[in-house]
């Protein structure tokens, strides 16, 4: 039995994931990665060596997009529901987000002040959370 159980682990294959696993994990946008990256799939030791020493196109990807939602989002301090209320469904670039900054629409302005509210609000629960904790730290025999 052990025979067997050493034989399947030594032979135990690199996890894989579908491009847009790696993608997300990457923080890009799938669609504007190289083709070969689209059509195969990547292992484990591919992501973290991507992560370690990016090739020139994913640090041209990070650097100027197009770049995926969530990362619109974070650059403009907004979620990614204010971006869809605010009308940005699409991935942007880098020179695209820069603009919105600049331009400071009014539903951009209106979805940071929410998002800092909702930050000020965690916040608040954190700390409630880690004084109660004390409290009942001193109440225990």
């Amino acid at each position: 039995m052990l025979d067997i159980l050493d034989t399947m682990t030594s032979h135990r294959t690199s996890q894989t994931m579908k491009p847009a696993t790696a993608a997300k994990k990457l923080g890009v946008y799938l669609e504007a990665t190289p083709a070969e990256f689209q059509e195969g799939v990547v292992s484990r030791d591919e992501l973290n060596a991507l992560q370690t020493d990016p090739p020139e196109w994913l640090r041209e990807l990070r650097r100027d997009g197009p770049h995926p939602r969530p990362v619109v989002a974070a650059r403009l301090g907004v979620s990614i529901s204010g971006l869809a209320r605010g009308g940005v469904t699409e991935a942007l670039t880098t020179e695209q987000i820069e603009a919105l900054r600049n331009d400071s629409p009014e539903w951009l302005q209106k979805e940071r002040a929410v998002q800092a509210e909702v930050r000020k609000e965690a916040a608040r629960i954190k700390e409630k959370r880690t004084e109660q904790a004390e409290r009942a730290d001193r109440t225990r025999p």
